[in-house]
């Protein structure tokens, strides 16, 4: 059984100009200790399609009747998340099912209020434990992510701690509910690459140790290819190919992510030129029709990719892509 499942997911959001649409027909799913990786550029739905799981994406935001966020959760019924209504039933989830690591933890963490005080505030929301078993607990997850003198650290502030000590602490904070699912928002970007591999190996670790499901988003494959079970690939709201990590990066076959690949640096051939994706991610005020990909597709076929929304094609068993040029038939619908 899959721990959450994602089902048609629209999302708009009632701005001046109308209703805007920054997410559309997206459907994964993730199972107890898998790690499924969403890729794509800035402006693609990635975080608010992960904050949709948790409904954080405010007051202005319109979901489609049809979608639906399924948490099958093993101690209690399907819950679909889109279903509740009011803000105390989100205690459930937020926090409790589900947790979530921003890609700035500064921000996250409250400036003036110690690490332990937020960590002892989070247990205390979701359980009832006594103040001192909330303590031990927010030690021993600040220890178990590798930040050495804990203790001394719990009593610490945020602007006291590194950059990687605090996404460490994040990870620690996000943890210690112990979650069946963890949603990493761009966790390793702001970091520099040796922090970046020791929070790589720690997630890995956690997966292994707790058998969670991991929602890893970033813009980066190589993380991706480090990281991740398999791989979904959005563009402007729709998830444009999906599979197993090895199948997608060894065998694109989206012309999109053949863009994002090409466009990585190469470290066998430092002379050879960087290949960026042609062309700018379209604004969701002009969103195109048809395929949303093909004002920047160099296999654009004119009267088809520009007027139909293209179905998923298998490629080959759990690798799917939503390209005319892969059907035998395109080129004469």
């Amino acid at each position: 059984m899959s721990l959450i499942e994602v089902k048609n997911l629209t999302i708009r959001f009632k701005t001046d100009e109308g209703l805007i649409t920054a997410v559309e027909d997206v459907n994964f799913d993730i199972a107890p200790g898998e790690v499924l990786g969403l890729v794509g550029e800035s402006g693609s739905g990635k975080s608010v399609t992960a904050k949709a799981l948790m409904r954080l994406n405010g007051g202005n935001t319109v979901y489609d009747p049809a979608s639906h966020i399924m948490l099958n959760a093993p101690d209690r019924e399907p819950l679909d998340v889109l279903s509740l209504k009011r803000e105390r039933d989100m205690i459930l989830v937020r926090g409790g099912a589900i947790s979530m690591i921003f890609q700035e933890p500064m921000a996250s963490f409250a400036p003036a209020i110690s690490i332990g005080k937020q960590m002892i505030e989070q247990l205390q929301l979701h359980s009832d434990m006594s103040k001192k078993r909330a303590r031990e607990i927010g030690i021993e997850m600040l220890e178990r992510v590798g930040i050495s003198e804990p203790a001394k650290r719990f009593d610490q502030y945020a602007f006291e701690f590194s950059g990687g000590m605090r996404q460490r602490a994040m990870i620690a904070m996000a943890l210690s509910t112990k979650p069946k699912l963890l949603i990493a928002d761009e966790p390793t970007t702001a970091l520099d690459v040796t922090i970046q591999a020791q929070v790589i190996d720690l997630m890995k670790d956690l997966v292994r140790e707790f058998g969670m499901g991991i929602l890893f988003i970033t813009h980066d494959l190589g993380v991706i290819a480090q990281t991740a079970d398999r791989v979904a690939v959005m563009y402007l709201g729709r998830i444009v190919e999906t599979g197993a990590v090895r199948q997608v990066i060894t065998r694109p076959a989206h012309p999109y992510t053949q863009g994002l690949l090409n466009a990585l640096p190469r470290l066998d051939d430092l002379d050879a030129p960087l290949v960026p994706v042609a062309g700018d991610i379209p604004s969701p005020l002009e969103r195109p029709l048809g395929c949303v990909f093909h004002t920047r597709c160099d296999r654009f076929i004119k009267g088809i990719c520009n007027l139909q929304v293209p179905e998923r094609t298998v490629v080959e068993e759990g690798h799917t892509a939503r390209c005319f040029d892969l059907t035998q038939d395109a080129r004469v619908a």
